[in-house]
């Protein structure tokens, strides 16, 4: 008997019949002699309704009583579910994140999971329930509803794999896979069998939309075995996410190519350059929580130098009111914003091995005219900053160059 944990995403669950598909994919698991613990997303459009209908109400809301809304999403959909598993025969049961004990910080919209109580749940998988709960959702110490963030039912999965010491952890979503790129964007892109969590992290963290960034740091820390596959089709292997040490893998130098179009950039123009500069730029935006991506600091000339950084294009607004008070601080001329750029990155751990994959991406991207605003690097990436409205040429191009479609490239 193998302990599995189903995640099921929203489009999944989308409308009553794709609930009732997911229970009889749910029983059926349950009848080959497994236990199942189901983890839900809201159904399809649901967080963005509560999200416009808070707005509504209070232009900018107040991120405690946010979460309060937002979160009573999943809490349908365990219901619904539950529902149709009852009506099957199976026995099931739902918990909200505060009645599992997913315990959080107080970071209301983007929540952290500390711990997790799996006491309750254990006891119901031994006497033959179906649990099911609801994803990105937990309580803080105070009891105070929390949501993890965006795709944050997919950390709440393997999250709870991770505490159940489960078997794997099947992340169904709309697509059959992880893909060398977006299908939508390159008709030629290829459905990986395998793939490193190290890759998976690099892509997820670049812009890939299949798993939530921190799902994938939880399996790589905790050992998950983690696979992503289709809720609309059945068999299939999907894609499993797995170690580099893996002796059956056999490394392709790059294995996806990921973007992201939410990039604005912000830059600091005239700073004078002294030590600690660059800590009393982005300082105040860190304590702000938000995140900041490429950095570039030029050359100093006349003791002065331009300081410029990406962040997500939601954070623009807020990242820019920070600076120009820091601007009088520091003494800066100037703050400059782009808010149309957009992130292509190639990933693959054989990058390690290879050498000329820079110089590979940066010529095919030249050659089409696209011009390169900022880079940075790690040991199994190359990222580049570009005008948004070349994203998709770029993606193509690269794609292609680097012969993604191409079994065992």
């Amino acid at each position: 008997m193998a302990l599995i944990v189903q995640k099921y995403g929203g489009t999944s669950v989308g409308n009553p019949e794709r609930i009732k598909n997911v229970a009889r994919r749910v029983a059926a698991a349950q009848a080959a002699g497994d236990q199942i613990v189901v983890v839900v997303s809201a159904m399809s459009g649901e967080t963005n309704r509560l999200i416009a209908l808070a707005k509504e109400v209070q232009a900018n809301p107040d991120p405690r009583e946010l979460d309060v809304i937002v979160s009573t999403g999943e809490q349908v959909t365990i219901g619904l579910l539950c529902m149709a598993l009852l009506e099957m025969g199976v026995k099931a049961r739902s918990y909200t994140g505060g009645q599992v004990r997913i315990l959080t910080d107080n970071s209301f919209t983007k929540a952290r999971i500390l711990k997790i109580d799996e006491d309750r749940m254990r006891r119901d998988l031994e006497s033959g329930h179906v649990v099911v709960v609801a994803g990105f959702q937990g309580v803080d110490d105070a009891g105070n509803i929390t949501t993890l963030g965006r795709g944050g039912s997919d950390t709440t999965g393997v999250a709870l794999a991770a505490a159940l010491r489960a078997d794997e952890c099947q992340i169904y979503t709309d697509v059959d896979g992880v893909y060398t790129t977006d299908p939508r964007i390159v008709p030629e892109a290829r459905k990986l069998d395998r793939i490193t969590f190290e890759e998976m992290l690099e892509m997820a963290s670049l812009g890939s939309k299949v798993l939530q960034i921190r799902s994938v740091e939880f399996a790589g820390k905790y050992k998950v075995r983690l696979r992503v596959l289709s809720s609309f089709q059945e068999g299939g292997e999907g894609t499993l996410i797995t170690f580099e040490d893996d002796i059956k893998m056999e490394q392709p130098i790059i294995s996806g190519i990921a973007f992201n179009r939410d990039e604005a950039k912000l830059t600091v123009l005239g700073v004078p350059d002294r030590p600690g500069i660059a800590y009393q730029i982005l300082g105040p935006v860190a304590e702000a929580n938000i995140d900041v991506d490429m950095i570039i600091q030029n050359v100093s000339h006349d003791g002065t130098t331009d300081f410029s950084f990406t962040v997500n294009r939601n954070e623009f607004d807020r990242a820019t009111k920070i600076l120009e008070d820091v601007k009088a601080h520091v003494g800066a001329r100037e703050i400059r914003g782009d808010r149309s750029m957009a992130k292509v990155s190639v990933v693959g751990v054989g990058m390690r091995s290879h050498v000329g994959i820079a110089s590979k991406m940066f010529r095919t991207l030249a050659e089409e005219g696209i011009n390169i605003q900022m880079i940075s690097t790690s040991e199994i990436k190359i990222s580049v900053a570009i005008d948004e409205k070349y994203l998709e040429l770029a993606v193509r191009v690269l794609h292609k160059a680097f012969e993604l479609d191409q079994v065992g490239a």
